[in-house]
């Protein structure tokens, strides 16, 4: 298997493989066309990002700057919002449902670094899915860990860490994110 096949797979990864480089760098490319681009002439997406996502759904919106790691793993539902500042490190499927809002600064991290010193430094990690179900409101600074379900119509309070899964219309904040 090569590294992608195991990223794909869920499985443990190096992710200083240099396939894996050059997917990042094309995705860099695409980023900066969208962030470099006049917002008049690039609309609410970049043609570069809407053409290597999974899915874009109608009237959604990216502000610059936005990053991402590769992008062919990022699902859009219809009316999301992403603010400036987004991140979202998407070496598993990241699915944002309709309508979701994700304020300034707020960070989607699939990734996991293994906890062996010696095997984290040459690159090995792991990743898993991220899931926003339609309505959520993640406000802004959140970040959100690899492996975590947001319910629909959740609400997420500025600034929390979000470290397992959150239940449809709950309201959670804080370091990790709590029910308030």
């Amino acid at each position: 298997m090569t590294e992608f096949d195991k990223m794909m797979a869920g499985e443990w990864y190096n992710a200083l493989d240099p396939a894996l480089e050059r997917r990042r760098q094309a995705a860099r490319v695409v980023e900066h066309q969208h962030n470099s681009t006049h917002p008049d002439r690039r609309g609410a997406i970049g043609a570069g990002l809407r053409a290597i996502f999974a899915e874009v759904g109608e009237g959604a919106c990216i502000e610059a700057p936005f990053h991402i790691a590769y992008g062919f793993n990022i699902r859009l539902g219809a009316g999301c919002y992403l603010n400036a500042n987004c991140v979202i490190l998407d070496s598993a499927p990241v699915t944002i449902g309709a309508r979701c809002l994700l304020g300034p600064g707020v960070k989607i991290c699939c990734p996991d670094h293994h906890r062996d010193p010696v095997q984290r430094s040459q690159g090995l990690e792991i990743a898993r899915p991220v899931v926003l179900e339609p309505d959520v409101w993640l406000a802004a600074g959140v970040i959100v860990c690899g492996g975590v379900t947001i319910g629909a119509e959740a609400i997420v309070g500025a600034g929390s860490v979000v470290t397992r899964d959150v239940a449809p219309g709950a309201k959670v904040a804080g370091v990790p994110a709590r029910a308030i």
